[in-house]
């Protein structure tokens, strides 16, 4: 593994019966750094974070987080060494208020470890977590069921929880899907503020003008494997990409 790489990707293969999901892919990301994961419905963007999340165990190949091989562990000791995710389809407790479905992250492993065995005042650091990513707390939407929250707030509050975990690396998975212009104009300022703490990122997208915005570079998968790499401008005028991924011959 490179020794400046956060985490390492190494010919990696997923095969579900007799569908190969990834094949053969390989990608460094360094600390600091945005990387979007794009790629056509069902080019096995996802299928790779449950790879590196642990949700799923690679047929072949190895994944390396600040130099330990995480291959196949379990998603709870992923998460204790500092990887968090998103999902696609959010799943939230409906009948919590939102700032109790924050519960679960402040409760980690995780966050008892970081916090030296004292959690605090979790009601209060959900709040606070919750109002830095849009939720207004004098409009008391901290408070509502999660049952009767608009999407904006459902994709937010998952990434309140995400961010919970104090994570050294944080994989959003098509966080903008559903949102209005608008909504996603105000979750890219959260974005960008993460990364300027530090953050590394990992974004899977389908809104590629936002993306391209804040990503340092993308890389695009095509029926699981990997066909390019690089800033967004280079990898878009690719012959394979606009083939495989734009619909347009080369």
């Amino acid at each position: 593994m490179a020794p400046s790489a956060l985490l390492q990707v190494t010919g990696v293969y997923k095969n579900f019966g007799g569908v190969q999901a990834v094949s053969d892919l390989s990608f460094e990301l360094s600390p600091g750094e945005l990387l979007g994961l794009i790629g056509p419905n069902g080019c096995g963007k996802t299928t790779t974070v449950n790879l590196i999340t642990g949700f799923v165990k690679p047929s072949q190949g190895k994944i390396f987080f600040q130099g330990r091989n995480i291959t196949g562990m379990a998603p709870h000791k992923i998460v204790r060494l500092g990887i968090a995710r998103t999902f696609q389809m959010v799943k939230p407790f409906y009948q919590l208020p939102a700032y109790k479905n924050m519960i679960i992250p402040l409760y980690s492993p995780r966050v008892k470890q970081l916090a030296g065995g004292k959690y605090g005042d979790r009601d209060a650091v959900a709040l606070d977590l919750l109002e830095e990513v849009g939720f207004e707390r004098d409009a008391y939407v901290a408070y509502k069921n999660a049952s009767v929250l608009p999407q904006g707030y459902l994709k937010r509050l998952e990434l309140a929880k995400a961010i919970a975990l104090q994570p050294d690396l944080m994989i959003l998975d098509e966080l903008f899907s559903g949102l209005s212009l608008a909504e996603v104009a105000s979750i890219l300022p959260i974005i960008e503020k993460l990364r300027q703490e530090g953050k590394t990122i990992i974004m899977i997208e389908h809104r590629l003008k936002e993306l391209f915005r804040i990503a340092d570079r993308v890389v695009v998968l095509n029926f699981g494997e990997k066909i390019a790499e690089g800033p967004s401008n280079v990898v878009m005028e690719s012959d394979a990409v606009k083939k495989a991924y734009l619909g347009v011959e080369a």
